[in-house]
């Protein structure tokens, strides 16, 4: 029987080692949501995957779905946020970023919105002005939580929200009522 190859674009949000020199991944990945994938041999000191699948990595991944779960097929390396990291400030935005991510996303849910915000801040982290870092982050914080549908829409920070990417360059801090809807949204999601 052959399985079918999904490749898609993810973002390595953590790992763990597995017998002897195998590796289980947790992927945020376009198209199939956070799933833990498996990498043969992935620890050996001649795996060419090793490189590719680090920590804060955005890769381009070739999956297959086993009857034992995901299994990491090639790799290709795009970038890693956290070594490109220009500053400390930007490494702690690129790590809060990841946490985020593995707070909220459980399962193989595709978020299609959110995949694209992460990607959009993880890349501003590396270029962006250390001033914009805390209020971008609260304000990825405040869109995941409303693409989720812990946050409603409000008319106070309905700008946060659009679709543009001018919220990565907002450096005025998010309203009160925002700061209120992060946190009723954290209490609503119970994690």
């Amino acid at each position: 029987m052959a399985y079918q190859t999904y490749t898609t674009e993810a973002l390595v949000c953590g790992s763990y080692d597995r017998l002897t020199a195998d590796r289980t991944y947790l992927l945020f990945t376009e198209t199939a949501g956070m799933v833990f994938a498996t990498a043969r041999s992935a620890r050996e000191e001649r795996s060419k995957q090793r490189f590719a699948l680090q920590d804060f990595a955005h890769v381009r991944v070739s999956l297959v779905k086993g009857k034992s779960g995901w299994r990491i097929g090639s790799v290709e390396p795009l970038i890693n946020y956290y070594s490109s990291a220009p500053s400390r400030a930007a490494r702690g935005t690129v790590v809060s970023t990841v946490q985020l991510l593995r707070r909220l996303l459980v399962g193989e849910d595709a978020h299609p919105e959110i995949f694209a915000d992460t990607k959009a801040i993880l890349a501003a982290s590396s270029s962006a002005d250390e001033a914009t870092l805390p209020v971008s982050l609260e304000t990825y914080t405040l869109r995941t939580l409303a693409h989720l549908g812990y946050v409603p829409h409000d008319a106070a920070y309905t700008d946060a929200l659009a679709t543009d990417g001018a919220w990565l360059t907002r450096r005025e801090p998010l309203p009160a009522a925002a700061a209120q809807a992060i946190k009723a949204g954290f209490n609503a999601s119970h994690l």
